[in-house]
């Protein structure tokens, strides 16, 4: 048996396509998602969990324990985005932006630490959040700035790599959600996922791993 992978995110488009890339590595890979439907192919561990509630993301690390003795890859690739400006925010959108950027991470991390291996690498999904701090994206940004600060203790605490994965411009369904033009060089999912693969395999240390350009 190869090595094993857990994605968190592994619905969205950049988890999918490391849940693909994976795969044809010949890695064994675990994936979690909102929703499993589009990964249950071929993806045949598939879990479901709404990040932000910890007795689901519970669940689903008993439920992966009981597949796999460790994971040598942990990965957190959830995100989501909403453009209002804060007067015009609900609570209720505000929370869901925080969930999946940041609160899941503290949940996900927090039941699935007795999986991984020695040497598991924790990889974030980060952002270039500096450039972003813009009207309209002011939870996004909290939470991924917030992200980086909690990198930045887990490494203190844990005392294993943590790498938090600030890509560019990538080619999601996200940009969807906000009302800019997505950048003409926008990298794709897969040249992400590649980079990725790429960091991990030549045992990057902690730190943030810049993808400005595929």
């Amino acid at each position: 048996m190869g090595k094993t992978a857990l994605i968190w995110g592994a619905g969205g488009g950049i988890g999918g396509a490391l849940a693909h890339h994976l795969k044809a590595e010949g890695w064994q890979v675990i994936a979690v998602a909102r929703s499993i439907s589009k990964i249950e192919e071929f993806v045949p561990l598939a879990f479901e969990a709404d990040f932000g509630n910890p007795t689901m993301v519970q669940t689903a690390v008993t439920a992966v324990a009981q597949q796999v003795e460790t994971v040598d890859w942990w990965i957190y690739a959830a995100g989501d985005i909403a453009a209002e400006q804060v007067k015009e925010m609900t609570p209720e959108v505000w929370k869901r932006i925080l969930d999946a950027n940041l609160t899941g991470v503290y949940h996900t991390v927090h039941f699935s630490l007795p999986l991984l291996s020695p040497q598991a690498p924790l990889y974030l999904l980060g952002a270039v959040n500096e450039r972003m701090r813009l009207p309209g994206l002011s939870a996004y940004v909290a939470a991924k700035a917030g992200l980086e600060a909690l990198a930045e203790v887990l490494r203190k605490e844990l005392r294993r790599t943590v790498v938090v994965v600030r890509p560019a411009a990538v080619n999601t369904p996200l940009w969807n959600k906000v009302p800019f033009k997505m950048p003409s060089n926008a990298m794709t999912p897969e040249a992400l996922a590649s980079r990725m693969l790429q960091a991990y395999t030549q045992g990057m240390k902690d730190g943030m791993m810049d993808v400005l350009y595929s």
